[in-house]
């Protein structure tokens, strides 16, 4: 878990500086957009990386939705004000997407920003992650 504070801590550093975490985008994500109850979306990334977005709200249930493959394993973790909100591994099998999601009940994710940090076996490993609150 320590390593994933890191990544989530240099996520919100690339992104405060302007850049961006995660690889390149490709034609077809692992995971489709989540429509208008999304609050994030990263269609590709590979290896280690995460993201750092706004606007959760307390009152409303959040999905954290995962796909991944190559081979190995990847660790998610969202946290918010640095601490960690929620944990969970999914596993990426080779020639086809593993999904992992993890439900929480509103009021769990508190309103404002939040990161999600991606730490996976392998440098390898492509994924795509959501984040939604649906109403």
């Amino acid at each position: 878990m320590r390593r994933l504070f890191s990544v989530v801590a240099a996520v919100a550093a690339v992104v405060a500086l302007g850049g961006t975490a995660g690889g390149a985008v490709a034609d077809e994500p692992l995971l489709p957009h989540p429509g208008p109850d999304g609050l994030a979306w990263v269609p590709e990334g590979t290896g280690d990386g995460g993201f750092v977005s706004g606007g959760a709200s307390s009152a409303l249930p959040t999905v954290v939705t995962v796909a991944c493959e190559g081979g190995g394993s990847v660790a998610v973790i969202l946290a918010q004000l640095g601490a960690e909100v929620t944990a969970f591994d999914v596993e990426c099998p080779v020639g086809s997407a593993g999904v992992g999601r993890r439900e929480l009940a509103p009021g769990v994710v508190t309103s404002g920003s939040f990161a999600v940090g991606i730490d996976a076996s392998s440098d390898a490993i492509r994924w795509s992650v959501s984040v939604a609150q649906p109403e």
